[in-house]
């Protein structure tokens, strides 16, 4: 027999039980939000035989290897996988007895959301599953507002769900349903950390709590979910958002930036569109442990093959290698001298930064990379050597500038793009 306190484990009480309108949970790394919630409508979805589910990402795409694999996880925990029909090619999930239904989709069109309807009971919740790709507050609300209607039953309610990991205080969910003087009306929120989650293992347990002594800042945001600070970040000229790509090509120049990474540190690739004034990143990659095979197999995977590439030039070796024995032929060495760092940061200071919402290792980032601060707390003009590898890598792709005319963007520049 499933004994639920110990299946779900502890850190949620309240927000397990919890029927306000609008339920939040900002949380770390680790801190089993999406496990839990994905446990919490698994449960209520069997209890209330009225309710069905919409469960939104940013891009639809996402959905399957996120959340709807959260519920089969969770179907399976509980033992009760054998109620339900999953449908992996929609995503869908159905409860074989009443027909509730969970559905899957992402706000690439919200106004496509607004027109869901069910068969059996009644639209009533949603899930908003890292709500933190959520450019702006209206995009949220076009798809609350599909949330409407009634119903007889004496226990009905209606619920948004709202899970993402925090990062930079200006973001609009913080005002929304964080601050006191700002925050919606029936609002349960609450913030969580990787304490709550006693089936973490003592690597990441380790790992956690030595992020607060090499990078106290960081651990904030990462082990405490806290919100990130913007005070001392290098880049303040940031904005994420939707932007068409295909015009951007038609006036701006196209380039990539190369960082390599190793067991520990990801290689990072990033993609960007450059203009007079503007920088539009649309494409992003970053994993660890590859080798120069997977590399090269990683570039020619995205449709990048043909195009100019700047690499780290620490790493010669490799870009030699990525050029003779994997036809990589257009990957050049960056240039470094004197304080090349700073000059590099201070030309990109000099841009608005336009960052497309999927680029989420990017954006985190961009609001994490950070200057150094001397023993009184005084910033220094120097940036921390930590959460840079992307930073990195569009330092060195600027250098297109350099030795290029600014011109508009050919598609022959690549080849496949995967945008």
């Amino acid at each position: 027999m499933i004994k639920l306190a110990e299946t779900v484990g502890k850190g949620y009480n309240r927000y397990w039980h919890s029927k306000n309108f609008y339920r939040v949970v900002k949380g770390s790394r680790g801190s089993k939000k999406s496990k839990t919630t994905a446990l919490n409508f698994v449960i209520r979805l069997l209890q209330y035989p009225w309710a069905n589910l919409l469960v939104v990402r940013r891009y639809s795409n996402t959905n399957k290897q996120s959340t709807y694999t959260d519920f089969k996880w969770a179907c399976n925990r509980l033992r009760v996988t054998h109620l339900f029909k999953f449908n992996e090619s929609l995503p869908e999930i159905t409860i074989k007895k009443t027909g509730q239904k969970i559905l899957f989709r992402g706000l690439d069109d919200e106004l496509k959301i607004t027109s869901i309807t069910v068969d059996v009971g009644i639209l009533c919740w949603a899930w908003f599953e890292e709500a933190y790709q959520i450019e702006t507050e209206d995009k949220f609300s076009t798809v609350v507002e599909s949330i409407r209607g009634t119903h007889e039953a004496e226990d009905f309610f209606k619920q948004i769900t709202i899970t993402f990991n925090p990062w930079n205080e200006r973001h609009w969910l913080k005002g929304a349903f964080f601050d006191v003087e700002t925050k919606r009306s029936d609002t349960f929120a609450t913030t969580t950390t990787y304490k709550c989650n006693e089936w973490l293992d003592e690597v990441d347990i380790k790992r956690y709590e030595d992020l607060y002594v090499t990078n106290p800042r960081r651990a904030r945001i990462v082990c405490d979910g806290e919100w990130g600070v913007a005070e001392g970040l290098i880049y303040d000229n940031v904005v994420v958002e939707e932007f068409n790509v295909d015009e951007l090509f038609k006036t701006h120049k196209l380039a990539l930036g190369l960082d390599f990474g190793f067991t520990h540190d990801p290689t990072a690739l990033i993609v960007f569109l450059i203009g007079d004034k503007d920088i539009y990143i649309f494409d992003e990659a970053y994993e660890k442990g590859l080798t120069t095979k997977e590399i090269a197999k990683l570039i020619k995977d995205k449709g990048y093959a043909n195009s100019e590439i700047i690499g780290d030039s620490a790493e010669s070796r490799l870009i030699s290698e990525l050029q003779s024995e994997h036809g990589i032929k257009r990957l050049k060495k960056s240039r470094k001298g004197k304080d090349s760092i700073n000059a590099g940061i201070s030309k990109l200071q000099g841009y608005t930064i336009h960052v497309l919402p999927k680029c989420e290792n990017t954006i985190n980032e961009l609001y994490s990379y950070s200057y150094k601060q001397d023993k009184t707390g005084k910033w220094l003009n120097t940036p921390n050597d930590e959460n840079n590898h992307l930073m990195d890598a569009m330092r060195y792709g600027m250098q297109v500038l350099d030795t290029t005319k600014l011109r508009k963007a050919r598609r022959s520049d690549i080849f496949g793009k995967n945008i």
